[in-house]
C-alpha cells in the first residue's frame, strides 16, 4: 500500500517540460487577480512554453476598491496632466463631480457609474501589470465584464444568456485546446462559483473539441494532494516572481475589501498553501520541492487521475 500511495502521489508531479507546449490556452479569472494567485507559477511556466495564453477576466472587481485609491488616481490625472503641459477643463469638471460623490457618498450607497468605471480601470491596469511580471502582457488579456457582476452591490444577478453568450463568443473565437477555471469556490460572494458556472455552460454549447478543463484554487482554499490531478512544483525564484505578481494588485494590498473569514493577505496566503503543499509531499517520502501548486483536471465531465499530455505538446524530458 507503501508503494501504490507513493507511486500514485509522484505520477501527478509536472514540471515545465511535462506541461502543455504550443497549446491554445484560455485561462478563465473570475476577479482580475485570480489568475497570479491561484496559477501565477503555471502562467510563467506556459508562457515560457510558448503556449498561446488569453486570460480572460470575467469580472471587473470593480466593488472590491476602496474610494482612497480613487482618489489617488484622480490627484495623479491632474498632476500629470499639468507635468504634461495639458489642457485639464474637461477632466477638471470631471474629476470635481467624482469627488464631490465620494464625499457626500452615504456608508453602503452604491457608487455613481463614473466612480464604477474608474474603479474598474484601476483593476484592470494593474491585471495588465500583473501580467506582465508573469512574462505576458496586455495582448494576453481580455477583459469580459460580465453582466450578472455589474450591479454596483455586493449581491450580484444570477448568470443568464447574455453571461454564457459572451464565453461563448470567446471561446469560439479562440479554439482553446485546454482551460484553466477557479475551482476554489468558497469565496464570500459567490462570484467564483457564478464564474464557474458560466464556463460550464458555454463549455456545453462549444462546438469545437472538448478542451481539457483544469480546476485551480489558491485565494479561499488550495487542493489537498489526495484530491489534486496535478502538482506543479516552484522553485523560491518562482514563488517569488508569483508574490511579485501578486503585489501588483496594490488596490487589494494590506487590506482588500472583502478578505473572508482569512485575515492572511491573498499572497500570503499563496506563499503558505503552495510551500504546505510542498512540505506534505516531503513529509510523505516524496522529493522535496520548494512550494508547488494543485490542479484537478476534468475531461468530458470526470475527473482524470493522471492526464497524459500529448507527446506532440511536451518540450522534452522528464
Amino acid at each position: 500500500m507503501n508503494g501504490a500511495v507513493f507511486n500514485r502521489l509522484i505520477s501527478k508531479i509536472r514540471g515545465k517540460r511535462k506541461l502543455p507546449t504550443g497549446r491554445k490556452v484560455v485561462v478563465f479569472s473570475p476577479h482580475p487577480d485570480d489568475d497570479v494567485i491561484s496559477m501565477g507559477g503555471m502562467l510563467r511556466k506556459l508562457a515560457d512554453n510558448h503556449n498561446q495564453v488569453t486570460v480572460a477576466y470575467q469580472t471587473s472587481g470593480n466593488i472590491a476598491v476602496f474610494d482612497h485609491e480613487v482618489r489617488r488616481y484622480l490627484d495623479f490625472v491632474e498632476r500629470g496632466e499639468e507635468a504634461l503641459g495639458g489642457d485639464t477643463g474637461d477632466v477638471a469638471k470631471q474629476i470635481a463631480k467624482v469627488r464631490k460623490a465620494l464625499v457626500e457618498k452615504e456608508p453602503g450607497q452604491m457608487d455613481i457609474p463614473e466612480v464604477l468605471e474608474l474603479k474598474r480601470v484601476i483593476r484592470e491596469t494593474e491585471a495588465v501589470s500583473a501580467l506582465e511580471s508573469a512574462g505576458l502582457g496586455s495582448a494576453n488579456a481580455r477583459f469580459l465584464n460580465l453582466p450578472f457582476y455589474q450591479t454596483g452591490k455586493v449581491r450580484k444577478d444570477p448568470i443568464t444568456e447574455a453571461d454564457v453568450e459572451i464565453l461563448s463568443a470567446l471561446l469560439e473565437e479562440l479554439e482553446p485546446e485546454l482551460i484553466f477555471a477557479a475551482g476554489d469556490l468558497s469565496d464570500p460572494h459567490g462570484t467564483h462559483r457564478m464564474c464557474l458556472e458560466a464556463v460550464q455552460r458555454a463549455l456545453r454549447l462549444y462546438s469545437g473539441p472538448p478542451p481539457d478543463l483544469w480546476l485551480y484554487r489558491g485565494a479561499w482554499q488550495e487542493w489537498h494532494v489526495s484530491e489534486a490531478t496535478v502538482l506543479v512544483p516552484l522553485s523560491e525564484g518562482e514563488l517569488r516572481r508569483k508574490i511579485l505578481a501578486i503585489f501588483k494588485h496594490q488596490s487589494q494590498k494590506d487590506k482588500a475589501p472583502f478578505p473572508g473569514a482569512d485575515d492572511r493577505e491573498f499572497w500570503q496566503r499563496t506563499e503558505q498553501r503552495n510551500r504546505g503543499t510542498a512540505d506534505l509531499l516531503a513529509r510523505l517520502g516524496l522529493p522535496a520541492y520548494y512550494a508547488i501548486e494543485a490542479y484537478v483536471v476534468i475531461r468530458g465531465g470526470k475527473r482524470v487521475e493522471n492526464p497524459v499530455v500529448s507527446t506532440a505538446s511536451l518540450g522534452g524530458g522528464s
